[in-house]
């Protein structure tokens, strides 16, 4: 496929792939099959159904992004609905559809641009042309007049909701006649949703659903009915609503919410819809305050899957939000459970019960945001009665500062499953001397150089960022032998500074998995390495650990989907069901090192390292042979740079190439700064060794000698080595296959990727005897100088044309 294209859903051909085509035709393409029941053979998109842009227009100048026929022979008396597909306003869009439908036979209507639709219908009467908006389309075989007259088996799960959720925000954010805040908004929905579920849950299956919206019923009757239907939601759910819970929507918005969902069973959604609903409504600046980012669906299932949580299992989440983790493992204990009873014949009633059971008493969850908590509460109680194990507190507060009820279902070292996306950041700090005297990672901790162990000091901390603690207070939530699986941010594994937490983990447990899950994971919201750690508490004697490295997560980082998703897949290669590849694997313990990240342990990095050793010449860490390392100086202040014949050169990361330091990209520094102490130590002479710590981190040079007293700048780290070592050898050897693997393997970072002197130091150095190192430094060497030679011979060159002027 060219380049830029995509292959059209219904006709197969290869189109171009225009924002309007993958976030709008194609789209709605899908549901006209998958939702709504048309056959691919009665709807044509490619080659395009051409319509006239008026009466007397013969050569039909309009062409229409998706036309559906009553018959499969496509003939132009047999169009029965027109779908345009434009980026254009509602406005715009109604009127330009209008127009497809008054010249053609058509006389059903969808405008769709990806955020907003409107159905509407042709109506013909005495010689006149009237439109009608309506609630939706009718799916395959019914008639207009029976829109909303559906039975409850007649419903039909979808695969993606978001789409119509987008369109729902939007639609109330422009039509609504009240409140427009988000948040109002989003309560409102999920009031809506919440109808809708009890609807699907209490009607019978032969029996016509009462969250309906008819294409004759007025507006003011659909909304007599909701509000009738959320009073009985009210009345089974009255531990999570209460009579200042209302629906109060204006009539047409509530017709319009209705319409869009009415053809959905929600219950047997793929997607977790409350998060898509809530998502799709409060939006990144409301979550991104508190923290809160929900955790992608496949992310969760994945977890769920490999904690492999039995009707057995104690179950908590204590940063819930929605509910997603505990929606989820309840889903996967009553698929267990259905099996359970299909072998062993129980009865619907027993069967039930047993079901009931998990709901009620083994599903707990902690969450500090109070709307969180009710729209948790509310959907667990509408698909399983989980209502009573949802509590609005801190998890972090001391257990006896907890609610009565709480402390009745919650204890501490109680639960034998945890589940959790803790909120995590520098801008949420846990502070507050009786809250973090409670935690050992409350404390400072410091190295212990004679044991080479971490150990906690007794200064309290003034702050501490909430994952941190979360780390310890969920280990604390489970018994001896329970198991956890936790989101965090890539740093915690690999971070210098947080090596005290990583000990902690291997003595408190079991560290059995680490899943490292692609950076657009969180994405739009956030853009973040994170991974999965799975651990067991106490001690066992397993030696196996099951590594998994991800890149795609079925998302962009704009949020659109994509096809690719790695992450469905861990859970299969972890339980062996599929077999070890390049990125999914099992290591043995032993061959953990200090920091926990997963691609330490790819077998192109562990490979690369067994070479290495099998060399006949000494093999050392680098550490071994640095004298002095400093981190490069940082010139923050745009008025300290100077012009070029007037300053002290100043080295940048994108000077430095494998080929020697660009002079193109150096900058100049004011001669008055030689005495600032951080310019000193960042001095460079023919010895010195430079390596780029960020950005394209990794490439090590020398110092040529029309480069000596320049300054490194801060993305670069700063090198002298012992006098017996020759430099250029030590370059040459870091820029091989053999270092740039290395260096490759240590580069690591929550956003951008760096490397650590700390990690440098322990890279491999193959050091043979003066002589061989001499002999390759000597090819390094000439060729820096030939350059410095050919750059001053030029600079002679542009001096001599000077002197003609």
């Amino acid at each position: 496929m060219k380049d830029g294209y995509i292959l059209d859903y219904v006709s197969g051909h290869e189109i171009k792939g225009t924002p309007e085509e993958i976030q709008a035709v194609q789209v709605f393409s899908k549901q006209l099959v998958e939702d709504y029941g048309y056959p691919k053979q009665c709807i044509q998109t490619r080659p395009q159904f051409r319509v006239k842009a008026r009466p007397s227009d013969t050569k039909k100048e309009y062409p229409v992004d998706i036309v559906v026929f009553t018959k499969e022979e496509k003939k132009e008396d047999d169009a029965y609905i027109i779908v345009e597909c434009k980026k254009k306003t509602r406005k715009d869009g109604k009127d330009q559809l209008q127009d497809y439908l008054r010249f053609s036979k058509a006389f059903l209507g969808v405008w769709f641009n990806g955020e907003e639709r409107l159905f509407i219908r042709k109506i013909e009467k005495s010689d006149r042309i009237i439109f009608e908006e309506i609630p939706n389309i009718p799916i395959f075989g019914q008639r207009v007049e029976d829109i909303g007259k559906f039975k409850r088996k007649d419903l039909k799960p979808t695969h993606n909701l978001k789409s119509t959720f987008k369109a729902i925000r939007n639609y109330l954010a422009a039509n609504n006649v009240g409140a427009t805040r988000d948040e109002y908004l989003a309560q409102q929905l999920i009031n809506l949703i919440f109808c809708k579920i009890y609807d699907e849950r209490f009607t019978e299956p032969d029996e016509m659903i009462t969250f309906r919206a008819g294409v004759n019923e007025k507006p003011d009757e659909v909304k007599e009915r909701i509000v009738d239907l959320f009073s009985n939601v009210i009345r089974k759910y009255k531990e999570v609503l209460d009579s200042s819970d209302i629906i109060n929507l204006d009539p047409n918005s509530i017709t319009y919410v209705v319409g869009e969902l009415q053809n959905y069973c929600l219950m047997e959604a793929e997607r977790d819809i409350i998060a898509d609903a809530f998502e799709t409504f409060i939006g990144h600046a409301l979550k991104g305050g508190q923290g809160q980012f929900f955790t992608p669906r496949n992310v969760v299932r994945m977890m769920v899957e490999i904690l492999d949580p039995s009707d057995e299992d104690q179950i908590i989440d204590p940063a819930c939000g929605s509910g997603g983790f505990l929606i989820e493992s309840l889903r996967h204990i009553w698929r267990k459970l259905d099996i359970e009873g299909e072998k062993y014949h129980w009865n619907k009633a027993s069967l039930y019960e047993e079901k009931m059971e998990v709901a009620l008493n083994k599903i707990r969850g902690i969450d500090k945001d109070y709307f969180l908590t009710k729209v948790a509460k509310a959907y667990m109680a509408i698909i399983g009665d989980g209502k009573s194990g949802i509590f609005n507190e801190d998890s972090l507060e001391k257990p006896e500062n907890w609610q009565e009820k709480t402390k009745m279902k919650i204890d501490l070292g109680k639960f034998s499953v945890l589940l959790t996306n803790p909120p995590f950041g520098s801008k949420i700090p846990v502070r507050g001397e009786e809250k973090l005297k409670q935690y050992e990672f409350g404390y400072k901790w410091k190295m212990d150089k004679k044991t080479e162990k971490w150990t906690k000091t007794t200064i309290l901390k003034e702050k501490e960022q909430p994952q941190i603690l979360f780390i310890e207070r969920c280990l604390a939530f489970l018994r001896d032998g329970g198991r956890m699986a936790m989101v965090l941010p890539n740093g915690i594994l690999g971070n210098e500074q947080e090596a005290y937490l990583r000990q902690y983990l291997h003595e408190k447990g079991n560290l059995f998995a680490i899943v490292e899950l692609p950076f657009e994971t969180f994405s739009p919201n956030i853009s973040i390495n994170t991974s999965v750690i799975f651990i067991q508490k106490g001690q066992t004697e397993k030696n196996d650990l099951f590594i998994s490295i991800n890149q795609y997560c079925g998302h962009d980082k704009k949020g659109r989907e994509i096809a690719q998703d790695d992450i469905a897949n861990v859970s299969g290669f972890f339980k062996k069901d599929l077999k070890a590849d390049s990125n999914n694997f099992y290591i043995n313990k032993s061959q953990l090192e200090e920091n926990l990240l997963p691609q330490r342990y790819l077998h192109k990095y562990t490979a690369n390292l067994d070479e290495i050793h099998k060399t006949q010449h000494p093999v050392l860490s680098f550490g071994d042979i640095i004298l002095s390392v400093h981190n490069g100086a940082n010139i923050e202040d745009a008025s300290s740079y100077v012009a070029k014949n007037e300053g002290i050169p100043y080295i940048l990361v994108k000077s430095i190439t494998k080929e020697g330091i660009n002079f193109e990209n150096l900058k100049y520094i004011e001669k008055s700064l030689k005495g600032d102490r951080d310019i000193v130590r960042n001095t460079v002479d023919e010895n010195s060794i430079l390596i780029t710590r960020a950005g394209n981190s990794g490439i090590a040079c020398n110092i040529p000698p029309d480069l000596v007293g320049g300054i490194a700048s801060g993305f670069l780290i700063n090198i002298r080595i012992k006098k017996n070592i020759n430099p250029y050898y030590i370059v040459s050897f870091l820029n091989s296959r053999y270092g740039q693997m290395q260096m490759d393997r240590i580069s690591s970072g929550s956003i951008l990727k760096s490397i650590r002197s700390s990690d440098l130091k322990k890279i491999k150095i193959i050091l043979p005897r003066k002589e061989i190192q001499d002999q390759i430094a000597a090819k390094v060497k000439n060729s820096i100088y030939h350059a410095a030679e050919i750059r001053a011979l030029l600079h002679e060159a542009d001096k001599e044309i000077h002197s003609l002027i």
